[in-house]
């Protein structure tokens, strides 16, 4: 299943991946999806669009949609490994704003996702960008 609340963006995924994956039309908040329903969500890039308020629902919606022992996995910019790194993500504030990417530059995605009740969460990795440092993490719905 792929979810999108683009049109276009959907429709550009239907012409890459044909009948592959389902695809529906949503937001993070409100997923059209049935409760422990999926094994695995994962979510690229999209988490320093939201406000923190906004990720709390996300999260809280992904936990709704896994099973038990389900596993959220995520990649997105988080805490700068190193002073160059957070200067380099000045760039990407700039042109996503301030106030939904300060969550990044604090590490606070780990804490929401232990709040929304998943457990093991993890940075599993991070790699220095030319725009700062991304991380992987991962938990898993209880």
């Amino acid at each position: 299943h792929g979810l999108d609340a683009d049109s276009t963006v959907l429709d550009l995924a239907r012409g890459k991946l044909g009948e592959q994956v389902v695809f529906a039309k949503g937001f993070a908040h409100e997923m059209p999806f049935s409760s422990a329903s999926m094994d695995i969500v994962t979510s690229s890039l999209f988490f320093h669009h939201l406000t923190t308020n906004q990720k709390r629902k996300a999260l809280t919606e992904i936990r709704r949609l896994l099973r038990s022992r389900g596993t959220l996995h995520v990649a997105d910019w988080g805490k700068p490994s190193s002073l160059l790194m957070r200067s380099l993500f000045l760039v990407i504030q700039l042109l996503d704003g301030f106030d939904t990417t300060q969550d990044s530059v604090t590490g606070l995605l780990p804490q929401l996702m232990a709040d929304a009740g998943f457990v093991d969460v993890s940075c599993t990795s991070s790699f220095s960008t030319v725009f700062g440092t991304i991380r992987l993490f991962k938990c898993t719905a209880p």
